[in-house]
């Protein structure tokens, strides 16, 4: 990248964004100049003090309630962003939760409650700004496409995850949802990408990195050696929203350190 991406005058909403990969990207939109929607499920505090730390350093924010799984408050949600910043330039499709067990003792509950977030909830908010991005249409002095969508998957949109199938199964899912709205939005100038990420320090994962032995088995799985950083993701969603990336549509960058090179196999050829 030769410059700082641009994203003047755009508007966008990131889903999840009071914690971790969502937080990350929200800073990381606002940073590039957009004006950004924070939305929450619970925490108003947390989701009040990321919008603190935009406006603080100059840009703009305010924060929104909403289960993206509920239909009536993903409505809700996009009309006061709406009446706050008259439209929508990016959606970044991140919340997302585990509700995880043996496969055997997974309960209807525990199923639902993760597809209806991580995979419905997608559906639900990117067919909203899709409504949008089409009656608006491209405005050439802001972006040369009419919409950007992001939608957060992970590297289990591909590796199988054992103790984790709701999880798993709705990452694979967001990869085909991803891919078929694409291919239907592309001839409006609406694209549509990806971002899997591997291993990310945040909250969800905590215990997986939150002691050296732990930290030190992750690691095993990651040849490049590091654990990810919520900051990372934010750079590359920046970047994916900018006009540097308008060739990119209906596919998934993963950015895992090396994750889905199944490094078990680097010895055992």
């Amino acid at each position: 990248m030769n410059q700082t991406p641009s994203l003047k005058d755009q508007s966008a909403l990131v889903t999840g964004a009071d914690s971790g990969i969502g937080k990350g990207v929200a800073l990381a939109l606002a940073a590039a100049g957009a004006k950004v929607v924070i939305n929450y499920a619970h925490n108003q505090a947390a989701a009040d003090d990321v919008v603190a730390q935009i406006t603080a350093s100059g840009g703009e924010a305010f924060a929104v309630q909403a289960d993206v799984s509920h239909e009536d408050e993903v409505k809700a949600m996009f009309a006061q962003m709406f009446a706050r910043y008259g439209t929508i330039d990016i959606l970044v499709n991140n919340a997302g939760l585990q509700k995880d067990s043996r496969f055997v003792d997974m309960t209807l509950a525990d199923w639902n409650t993760v597809i209806g977030i991580n995979l419905t909830g997608q559906f639900l908010c990117s067919r909203e700004a899709s409504k949008e991005f089409i009656r608006r249409g491209v405005v050439e002095d802001r972006s040369m496409a009419a919409g950007k969508i992001i939608c957060m998957s992970s590297v289990h949109e591909v590796i199988p995850w054992a103790g984790h199938v709701n999880y798993a199964a709705s990452k694979g899912g967001i990869s085909m949802f991803m891919k078929s709205i694409a291919q239907e939005l592309a001839p409006h100038k609406i694209r549509v990408v990806g971002i899997g990420p591997g291993a990310i320090q945040t909250p969800i994962n905590k215990s997986a990195w939150d002691t050296p032995k732990a930290l030190d088995k992750l690691l095993t799985l990651i040849p490049y050696n590091r654990i990810g950083k919520p900051g990372d993701i934010g750079q590359l969603a920046a970047w994916l929203a900018s006009d540097q990336a308008d060739y990119i549509t209906g596919t998934t960058i993963f950015m895992d350190g090396g994750m889905t090179l199944y490094p078990g196999f680097a010895d055992n050829g």
